[in-house]
């Protein structure tokens, strides 16, 4: 059921309430949680499959893939794979594998391509995953090649973003992709409001680390640590403990304020817009977070290693307008996002690395015990919630 969607200022207001009363909004319990959730594989097997393998999540900017035969290769918690945007402008996603004799099919972290050509044997596939070619099929031997194209993965492009699910298995029901669906009534129209289609990433990067993906997606759902792990960044400039949130049940959206909104603590804005003085954070289960800036969008997924529940990637997108878009010379566009990224590439690599590698770390001693979620780590609450409901 489509809950009643709260206007953005009102909910702007509520933060100015918070910050004038010392409050916050609450969970209706604390939460006991355990080291071995971050540590054991089996428990990460099973998030592998019955998480990643069933949902969609997001592994792509719709612009990293601007023209038909462009690719990119990643590798998912189950499968490594191959997106390739196809001939007729739709997106598909294979596991990066020949079917011949299992060689990587492509190496290349991305590129364009009429086809794909193993280096092992020289099979080639059309970008539809058709096996185009088996070399000196005179001798190998008959073969049914519609059995042995490439093998596909659910794919579906929707609101600027590549979605997929990480597994194979034949359709049927309750199989496939359905990304509408999985981001329900709440988000959909939500995330169709903010027109992400139209901006383009300025930048994405890939960081592998050795930390659970869980404790990853943890820290960017976390508004209570800004100001004792980020004194001299973040913590400058947005307020600490001070969130209003919306639970949508799989996923949430929540506001946290910047200093700057300190101005209208004494002083009614009136009807005068506030959204300027906030960050809007959505999370999107099971494993991105999507910050809307005042004018620009930042995404952050997080994805489980293969085989080592200790290890991750994390992936960070910055999504903004087009130069044209922008009003601004290629020059100074360039210019103002490169030093954007530059900020938030620093901040990762001095402060929340270090001390999430520290986490991972603790979380392997022998005696670590239970720990607990407290009631205003709200979406933290959210994200273990649904993520033991997919589990079950």
């Amino acid at each position: 059921m489509t809950r009643p969607i709260v206007p953005r200022e009102d909910r702007i207001r509520r933060t100015l309430d918070h910050l004038r009363n010392e409050t916050t909004d609450e969970y209706e319990t604390v939460s006991a949680f355990y080291p071995d959730e971050f540590t054991d594989p089996l428990l990460a097997g099973r998030e592998r499959d019955l998480v990643f393998g069933r949902v969609p999540s997001i592994v792509a900017h719709s612009s990293e893939l601007p023209r038909p035969n462009d690719f990119l290769t990643l590798q998912m918690p189950r499968n490594r794979i191959i997106v390739v945007r196809q001939r007729d402008g739709g997106v598909k996603a294979f596991v990066n594998l020949c079917r011949h004799r299992g060689a990587l099919l492509e190496e290349q972290e991305k590129g364009r391509c009429r086809l794909f050509s193993c280096g092992y044997h020289r099979w080639s596939y059309d970008t539809d995953g058709s096996l185009r070619a088996v070399t000196k099929d005179s001798t190998f031997g008959e073969i049914d090649r519609s059995k042995y194209g490439l093998v596909e993965l659910p794919c579906e492009e929707r609101h600027g973003f590549v979605w997929v699910v990480d597994d194979a298995v034949p359709k049927k029901e309750g199989t496939g992709i359905d990304v509408a669906d999985w981001l329900g009534p709440d988000l959909d129209p939500m995330l169709a409001e903010y027109h992400l289609e139209d901006l383009v990433a300025f930048r994405a990067e890939g960081f592998d680390e050795p930390v659970n993906w869980k404790i990853m997606q943890d820290a960017f759902l976390d508004g209570y640590h800004i100001q004792y792990a980020h004194p001299n960044t973040a913590g400058k400039h947005i307020h600490t403990n001070v969130l209003t949130v919306e639970d949508f049940g799989r996923h949430a959206r929540f506001i946290s304020p910047r200093k700057s909104i300190d101005r209208w603590l004494e002083e009614d804005p009136g009807d005068r817009s506030l959204a300027k003085y906030v960050t809007e954070t959505h999370f999107l289960l099971p494993n991105s977070t999507l910050l809307r800036q005042p004018d620009h969008f930042q995404l952050l997924t997080f994805r489980p290693h293969p085989k080592d529940p200790g290890r991750s990637r994390m992936e960070m997108r910055l999504l903004v307008p087009t130069v044209s878009a922008s009003g601004m010379a290629e020059d100074e566009w360039s210019g103002r996002w490169q030093k954007n990224w530059d900020i938030l590439i620093a901040v990762l690599h001095q402060e929340d690395f270090p001390l999430l590698r520290g986490s991972q770390q603790g979380m392997a001693s022998a005696n670590a015990g239970s720990m607990v979620l407290g009631r205003n780590e709200v979406v933290n609450q959210i994200f273990h919630r649904e993520l033991r409901r997919l589990l079950t």
